[in-house]
């Protein structure tokens, strides 16, 4: 026995994950959209809009961005068992857990070891959804649980007791992860004055007294003379912050207050707003005030789709922003695979981000798409336009998950979709073996590596001695090479730097072909009750 515990999450179907296919993404340059000159020397360009199921979607983000995301944003759905315009919003609780499960996985490889994961949630799933996280990222890497205030008012004629908050999950992918200051507010900065005019700049009274009494802290005790009126304050209650020396050194530096008139009885110590942290501790009470709430969000929903073409869970910009400015800097990736109506990439846009988000539904065009276009422009004047000073600039790219790779013909045998050129069967080959897709056009076999010496080759032809002899003079010394074909007609013996495979066989059982939608809509759940329970059992924690 090793004396500790682990929590495990544990509901039906828990263990059933999906063989995810690794799908290629295919640009569509009728909605990807750019500014026409450049506004700035910050703009970003190369931010991705992908249109498809957020599960393949992740995984096909995989090879080329596995530990590069800086910052991931989600909004899932809730599961309160509303249904929404724009998302069925009532999955069975295992379905949901399943559901998050299987993206959280892939999220967590994305992130960069200093990067963190941000998730709006409710009271509905919010406490099942830490012991997910516990256990995908490490209980250790857990930072804190944010509380936004959602909603204003409550009616009176709610019956019970009203939620008007939503939740944040906030984990750290290591503990590399170092949150960013905020920036200071006028009501902050207003704390500080200059009544004395002091050459320093302007500065704060703070308090001179220790909580401690003098009978516990004698060093800190001794009298301090008011020069303005020889008042002697004495440790009665209380003792002083600092030992004697300490307090020489703030006489000498000028930094003791008596007050305007000179008349206190107890001193403070000048705290001068040039020498504090150049921002503020953030903390995880997010009041309406601060971030946002729901009816704003509508209005800046209003005022970019029209009153008729409302999106129904929008967050505010303000919202976004404070995470962005918490967990990234100009220049780092934003992530959000439940993109909505966009709010995520919108906020990232104007803050100089790079950014990309998922999103399945047809708003994604109806709405996504035009937002962007927008703020491109510089004519979307809503959310923290003024605040940022935005005036336009950049872009992005509009990407479609390739179909299926493989197919079944008449006869129920897999086959190479028809609708694969050469180019994307090589893309896709290149993603399933785990090369990254670069051809080369000085050799035509190279069309992928792995490393500097690796490569793949994947054609349709039938591979016979000639043409492998033809790439094998060619290879160069050191190099090895995995060709990918519908048949040959070779012996792997004669050939010991090169590896022939035959596809689709090859892959055929490496993963789900033919699936387009893991959204695990409420017509996919099981009929059976589900039960969710906290399993104890012993084991080392993470």
């Amino acid at each position: 026995m090793s004396g500790k515990t682990k929590l495990e999450l544990t509901w039906i179907g828990k263990y059933d994950e999906p063989k995810l296919e690794p799908r290629i993404l295919l640009e569509d340059m009728s909605q990807s959209y750019h500014a026409d000159k450049r506004v700035s020397n910050e703009d970003i360009f190369d931010n991705r809009l992908i249109f498809g199921d957020n599960l393949l979607a992740l995984k096909a983000l995989e090879q080329d961005y596995s530990g590069k995301i800086k910052c991931v944003f989600i909004d899932p759905p809730y599961n309160t068992g509303s249904a929404f315009t724009h998302y069925e919003d009532g999955l069975e609780h295992s379905v949901w857990l399943s559901m998050m499960r299987d993206r959280l996985k892939i999220i967590h490889r994305l992130l960069k070891d200093d990067g963190s994961l941000w998730i709006a949630v409710d009271d509905n799933e919010m406490h099942y959804l830490k012991v997910l996280c516990d256990e995908i990222f490490g209980r250790r890497n857990y930072r804190n649980t944010i509380t936004w205030q959602r909603k204003y008012s409550v009616s009176n004629n709610f019956r019970g007791i009203a939620s008007i908050c939503d939740y944040i999950l906030v984990y750290a992918k290591s503990e590399k992860f170092t949150n960013n200051l905020l920036p200071r507010t006028a009501e902050s900065i207003a704390r500080y004055a200059n009544p004395d005019n002091d050459p320093r700049g302007p500065w704060k009274a703070v308090d001179y007294l220790n909580q401690a009494t003098p009978d516990k802290r004698p060093n800190l005790c001794y009298d301090i003379i008011n020069p303005h009126t020889g008042f002697v304050a004495k440790n009665t209650k209380k003792a002083w912050k600092y030992d004697l020396n300490t307090h020489m050194r703030h006489v000498e530096e000028n930094r003791i207050w008596w007050g305007k008139d000179g008349t206190n009885t107890v001193p403070a110590l000048k705290l001068f707003l040039s020498e504090v942290r150049d921002g503020m501790t953030p903390h995880n009470w997010w009041p309406h005030e601060e971030v946002g709430h729901t009816d704003e969000a509508k209005k800046e929903s209003i005022a970019l789709f029209g009153a008729n073409n409302v999106f129904d869970t929008p967050k505010p910009e303000r919202l976004i922003k404070r995470i962005l400015e918490i967990a990234t800097n100009p220049g780092d990736i934003v992530l959000d695979s439940f993109a909505g109506s966009g709010t995520t990439g919108a906020v990232a846009h104007k803050m100089g981000r790079k950014w990309i988000m998922v999103e399945l539904g047809e708003h994604c065009l109806t709405h996504i798409v035009p937002r962007m276009k927008k703020v491109i422009d510089g004519s979307d004047n809503n959310g923290i336009s003024k605040e940022v000073d935005w005036k336009g600039g950049g872009g992005f790219r509009f990407y479609r998950l390739a179909p299926s790779l493989l197919e079944k013909d008449k006869f129920g045998n897999w086959i190479i979709s028809n609708e694969y050129n050469p180019e994307m069967l090589a893309e896709a080959m290149c993603k399933h073996k785990g090369f990254r897709y670069e051809p080369d056009h000085a050799f035509f076999w190279k069309q992928g590596k792995s490393n500097e010496n690796d490569f793949i080759y994947t054609t349709t032809q039938l591979i016979t001695n000639e043409i492998a002899d033809q790439i094998q003079e060619q290879m160069g010394e050191g190099e090895t090479l995995l060709i990918c074909c519908k048949a040959y007609t070779v012996s792997q013996a004669n050939y010991p730097n090169i590896t022939f495979e035959k596809i689709p066989l090859s892959i055929l059982h490496r993963c789900e072909y033919g699936r387009d939608d893991y959204s695990l809509e409420i017509a996919k759940m099981p009929k059976e009750e589900i039960q969710v329970q906290l399993d104890i059992f012993e084991g080392e924690d993470e």
